[in-house]
């Protein structure tokens, strides 16, 4: 069993768009998920448009990857080390706090996850 950040059984992140490594519905990760697709974060235009100029865009759709392309309000597993880098720049998504897999706390604090929590 997956588990979150607060130790419980690691929560959906978002089926409508479908997300996750795996296109599970949740931020689960492996070896191959070289990066770290384990915060469950909801989209805001700062973050689409952050991660754009990053030259990761998340909001235009790539049909031949069977990507939708992402609006704000959608739920999407991002890299641990990009929802990182968008904090520290004062960019940084909400959370779903309990679809964040554990591993993301090799890279982010607890503390900043909760931070950014939606209630």
């Amino acid at each position: 069993m997956a588990k979150n950040v607060l130790g419980e059984e690691l929560a959906i992140c978002g089926c409508d768009p479908m997300t996750g490594w795996t296109r599970s519905g949740s931020c689960e990760t492996g070896p191959q998920d070289r990066g770290s697709h384990t915060v469950c974060a909801v989209m805001d235009e700062g973050f689409l448009r952050y991660t754009k100029e990053q030259g990761n865009d998340l909001s235009t759709p790539r049909p031949e990857f069977g990507f939708p392309g992402l609006a704000p309000g959608d739920r999407w597993c991002v890299c641990a080390s990009r929802w990182e880098e968008a904090r520290a720049a004062g960019q940084a998504p909400r959370v779903v706090i309990k679809a964040c897999h554990e591993k993301c706390l090799e890279v982010v604090e607890l503390t900043d996850l909760k931070a950014h929590a939606l209630q």
